[in-house]
This record gives structure tokens, C-alpha cells and sequence, in this order.
């Protein structure tokens, strides 16, 4: 497990210099993903039976980490689907969606979940774990701006654009209950660790990290290609066997609410 050093690395301010293009070798992590031994289960601690629940990015479905869940079985897991939908509405409302899903998890295994969230799933997962701490033991973001919400400029407008649409449909309140559960600070027994990559160009290398250092970690992947990176397998994997060793990091702080692209 590699902790994360800021020297050097990009910051957010270099987002909009970064392009997207080299996001297209995404496929090339997946077909290294199928011919990993981690991807079958080799090398890999086993699980212990403990409910997971995957939560998508933006844009995205369940589907599209169902390579995930498949492994979470192989490994020992029980892996489930966020049941958010397609990750295209409001916050509040996939949010809500999100606290009904850990609750029937919870309630159906007797157990704390496990959440893992990609990108903007990762925001909503933690803000989940902030709503209802009781029902979450551990929480793993993929690629998910924790210390201050933002994109590359292109992603950040489409979000916005997407959210507003969104808000139109509904005619409610978009953001208040997300940002109520991303503020909340965890409880101790609850561990979290963010996995952030340096040639992430969508997601910069400072906004991705969490704020203790001490679970942070670094693997060599696109943005869109970590759900099927072979580096972030075998990360989740360690992290899922051993959570007692991750320190719980501290809340996204007030200033930064004012950050959040979904608002204007």
C-alpha cells in the first residue's frame, strides 16, 4: 500500500491544461484486468462474506461495474448494486435511493456494509456513510474529489449541465441532504481510504486525496479505467481484508461546499 506524496504532482489548477484523450486507453486496463491473476482471485486475501455495495460515477449504471461485482464473488464477497439508477439525477435524490439500498443491505445480512464509490459514486457513498454511519463499516472512493469538489473543466460542465436538467424535472431541493451527509464526520470504527491516481486528468491529484494522508493510495490508471484497473483491484482487495488498519479522515470542510459544480 503506497501513501500518496504531493510533490510534484498535478494539482488542480493544471486540470485545464490536462487532456482527456489519454482517457481512451481505458479499454487497454480492462483487457489487462482479464488476464490478471488478481482478476481470478489469485494473490489476493479472501473475504470474509461481508456485504459490498458498488456505487457508479456520472453518466454511469451499475452496469457499469458489474466486472466488480463479479470479482467481489470470486474473492468472497457479497457484492451488490447501488441501486441508484443511471447517476444523471439530482444528488438528493440518488442519495436517497443510495441509504435505501444500505438500509435493505443492513437489514437483510445483519451487517454493516462495505461502500465503494468511482468518482462522483464515490461522493455519494461517502455522503451516504455520513447519513447513516450506524449502517456503514468502511468506505473506499475511486478517483473521487474528497477535499474539494470539482472536475476538468469539460466534466465539471457537463455535470452542472446534467444537475440542472435534473433540478427542472424535479422541482426540488438538489443538494441539501448531500451536502449534509458529505460534511458529517465519520465515527472511528468507520474507515475510509480514497485511491487517486497521478494521470487521472479528470480528477486532479490534490482534490482527490483525503485529508490523512495515511489512507491514500496511488495506483497508475485512467480516470474511467479504474473500476477495471488491475492495481485498483488488488488495492480494494487489501483494503476490504484489513479496514481496522486505515485511520477515518476528517469531513470535506465548509469553505469548500461553495465548490460544489452541481449548485449553480
Amino acid at each position: 500500500m503506497k501513501a500518496l506524496e504531493r510533490a510534484n504532482a498535478p494539482t488542480r489548477d493544471d486540470l485545464g491544461t490536462r487532456s482527456l484523450w489519454s482517457e481512451v486507453v481505458a479499454g487497454l486496463e480492462w483487457a489487462a484486468l482479464k488476464v490478471s491473476p488478481v482478476y481470478y482471485g489469485f494473490g489476493v486475501p479472501r473475504g470474509d462474506g461481508s456485504p459490498v455495495i458498488l456505487v457508479p460515477g456520472l453518466l454511469a449504471s451499475d452496469l457499469s461495474l458489474a466486472e466488480m461485482h463479479l470479482w467481489l464473488g470470486r474473492i468472497g464477497y457479497r457484492s451488490y448494486a447501488s441501486g441508484i439508477g443511471r447517476n444523471t439525477e439530482c444528488p438528493d435524490v440518488l442519495l436517497e435511493r443510495l441509504l435505501e439500498t444500505v438500509a435493505r443491505v443492513h437489514q437483510e445480512t445483519g451487517q454493516r456494509v462495505r461502500l465503494i464509490g468511482h468518482s462522483m459514486g464515490g461522493l455519494l457513498a461517502r455522503a451516504a456513510a455520513g447519513q447513516a454511519p450506524e449502517h456503514v463499516a468502511q468506505l473506499i472512493t475511486l478517483g473521487t474529489p474528497l477535499r474539494r469538489i470539482g472536475a476538468h473543466p469539460t466534466v465539471f460542465a457537463l455535470a452542472r449541465k446534467v444537475m440542472r436538467r435534473s433540478r427542472r424535472r424535479t422541482g426540488g431541493p438538489c443538494l441539501r441532504s448531500f451536502k449534509a451527509g458529505l460534511t458529517q464526520c465519520l465515527p472511528a470504527p468507520l474507515s475510509h481510504a480514497a485511491i487517486c491516481s497521478k494521470s487521472d486528468p479528470v480528477v486532479s491529484w490534490d482534490d482527490c486525496a483525503g485529508v490523512d494522508g495515511a489512507v491514500d493510495i496511488e495506483v497508475g490508471s485512467t480516470h474511467i479505467g479504474m473500476p477495471a484497473n488491475p492495481q485498483v483491484y488488488l488495492q480494494v482487495a487489501k483494503l476490504l481484508a484489513s479496514p481496522e488498519q486505515l485511520r477515518t479522515p476528517l469531513s470535506i470542510q465548509p469553505a469548500d461546499q461553495a465548490a460544489l459544480p452541481l449548485a449553480a
